[in-house]
């Protein structure tokens, strides 16, 4: 060693150092002046790291330093080390801790197929040249926070199976890779700046939250494949040069809480949970979901954005272009994979669409200009409760479609068989509702959907109705509307009054309506003299009130008159029959009731067939 001297080359490839000797080693190429080891070329592939501790802490590798294959058996430390050119340690092998922190690669890095055992620390190191952790194991805690990688990084297929993996404030400058990487521990990417692009394609992150918060993508993010075993939280992300996310799995939350998308998006996902509030899109967004219960509180949509169910799972595109369905998790597969929509709250709807979605839970409070919103394929709201019979009183509700805050506001008051508020929602009033299923009711129309706005006008009237701010007289006649037609919906409600009422016509004129005796015309003259003219006139007697016992005027002859006299007055007509005065009235109010009913089951029929 006497003939080494400051930036001399070493080869000790296979040599077994203990800490004296790398020690001595080290003395060997001090420079003068800095205290520090200074390495020309320096070789120690499969060399033998021993010592308690090593330490190549504050070293300059001028040269190639290459440690591939050398086995690191105790604590080791490159901490501010400076590498010049390249540094090779493939398949080296870290039993204890090993820091590289504030360590300098300004050449090609190479970790492929590394074993770090230990505690792993690149906290502030800088990656200049193409770096490369392929096949990587990383078992213990790794620390990556403030790393700078102005180059081409990839880790893909790495393993970091430790307590937590953290990458929080790097900085990604070139094209980065994680395709296939697992993430056994809490991983963190909080606030990197990706620059260049970036794929996760395949990447598995099994702890419980996988954190992207305030992280910004300023090129192409790819996460297709990707799987979340927990929760992904993507808050405050933003998305400068993402045209799609996706597709991914996440078993949990997909947070994108305030998350910026700059450019058209298309996101792909299968998730238990998608919470949108204050997301913004500045351009068109599609979002293709399956599973997923979607919170949009407070979104903002500038141009138009679309939640779509996809009906099948998403493809993958394999080596030759075949598209490959991606597995979905186990924990998701058992769910409904129709995507519901929980809130609209705060949301201009006006640049909404929604296909195929579940919103029988989904809260329209705030909703601004939620009669343009846009409906297509099966969107389904929530039912009115069946009813439940073996009450005392039992509560029997018309089957239609409801909004949630209708079952929250009616469990309230009383009616338990209504869904009830989750957490602390507020309650939504009656007036409230009323413009909510009126605004709603326009969004059907404009869709030429008359059935299907028929339900919300039924709602609309019935908040009307139980609104305490109506007045009396017109929450009277809405009640007398709704109980006899269903406020003209109705066809079995109002066709049955009409059947009541003209049986119950039929009866009275049975019994009281019709005369006696059918009364004879009766022809009376006077002639004065022979040869002269005769004067006649003939006169109608006024017909008689039947005489007798009841059940004698139920005759099938006053039958079939009562009968004919009522089927003509439903269609203003009179039934040319002498009636008695209470007759008369009978026939009077059934002339003007009856017809009303009549009308109002065409009214009802024309609702539910109306194109």
């Amino acid at each position: 060693m006497s003939l080494l001297g400051e930036g001399s080359d070493v080869d000790h490839r296979g040599t077994t150092f203990s800490t004296e000797l790398l020690d001595e080693l080290s003395a060997a190429v001090l420079a003068t002046g800095t205290g520090h080891a200074v390495y020309g070329n320096a070789d120690f592939d499969d060399a033998v790291f021993a010592g308690p501790a090593v330490s190549f802490g504050g070293v300059t590798f001028s040269g190639r330093a290459c440690f591939e294959g050398a086995d690191f058996v105790c604590d080791s430390t490159f901490e501010r080390a400076v590498f010049s050119q390249e540094a090779r340690l493939r398949r080296v092998s870290f039993s204890g801790r090993s820091d590289f922190t504030a360590a300098a690669f300004a050449g090609r890095a190479d970790f492929r197929q590394a074993v770090f055992s230990g505690e792993v620390a690149f906290e502030r190191t800088v990656f200049s040249g193409e770096t490369e952790f392929d096949g990587a194991e990383l078992s213990g805690p790794t620390d990556f926070r403030h790393s700078v990688f102005s180059c081409q990084v990839s880790f893909s297929g790495s393993h970091f199976t430790g307590s937590q993996t953290l990458f929080d404030s790097a900085e990604f400058s070139e094209r980065s890779s994680f395709d296939g990487a697992q993430f056994a521990g809490r991983t963190s990417f909080a606030q990197v700046n990706f620059s260049g692009q970036v794929e996760f394609r395949h990447a598995v992150f099994s702890a419980t939250r996988a954190d992207f918060s305030k992280s910004v993508f300023l090129a192409e993010a790819e996460f297709g494949g990707a799987v979340f075993s927990r929760d992904a939280d993507f808050d405050r992300v933003r998305f400068e040069g993402v045209s799609t996310l996706g597709p991914l799995m996440c078993v949990g939350t997909l947070n994108l809480s305030g998350a910026v998308f700059s450019l058209p998006v298309t996101v792909m996902a299968a998730a238990r949970t998608l919470v949108c509030g204050r997301t913004r899109w500045m351009a068109t967004a599609l979002l293709r979901l399956r599973y997923a219960t979607v919170d949009l509180t407070d979104a903002v949509g500038e141009y138009p954005l679309a939640v779509v169910t996809h009906p099948r799972r998403f493809t993958d595109p394999q080596d030759g272009g075949i598209l490959r369905p991606i597995q979905e998790p186990r924990e998701l597969r058992g769910l409904d994979d129709k995507v519901k929509v929980r809130s609209l709250s705060g949301v201009d709807a006006a640049h909404v669409s929604l296909t195929d979605i579940d919103l029988s839970g989904c809260r329209f409070a705030g909703t601004v200009h939620l009669d343009q919103l846009s409906l297509k394929g099966r969107c389904t709201f929530a039912d009115a409760p069946a009813g439940m019979k073996w009450r005392p009183r039992p509560a029997r509700w018309t089957p239609r479609r409801t909004l949630v805050e209708e079952h929250h506001w009616r469990h309230r008051s009383g009616r338990h068989e209504w869904n009830r508020t989750e957490g602390d929602a507020p309650v939504v009033e009656p007036a409230a509702l009323a413009a909510q299923y009126r605004e709603l009711r326009k969004a059907f129309e404009d869709g030429k959907n008359e059935p299907g706005a028929a339900d919300f006008y039924y709602g609309e009237m019935e908040m009307r109705r139980n609104d305490p701010s109506t007045p009396p007289g017109e929450r009277g006649l809405l009640a007398l509307y709704w109980a006899v037609s269903g406020y003209g919906l109705r066809v079995s409600r109002s066709l049955g009054w009409l059947v009541v009422a003209m049986a119950a016509t039929v009866l009275l004129l049975m019994l009281w309506g019709l005369a006696g005796n059918e009364p004879k015309p009766l022809t009376t003259g006077t002639q004065a003299s022979p040869g002269q003219a005769v004067e006649l006139r003939t006169d109608t007697p006024d017909p008689v009130n039947p005489a007798g016992p009841l059940l004698s005027r139920l005759s099938t002859e006053r039958f079939e008159k009562s009968l004919r006299i009522v089927i003509n007055s439903v269609v203003f007509r009179s039934g040319g029959q002498e009636l008695t005065t209470a007759g008369t009235y009978f026939e009077m109010s059934a002339r003007i009731g009856e017809p009303v009913l009549l009308g109002l089951s065409v009214l009802a029929l024309r609702g539910r067939v109306k194109r």
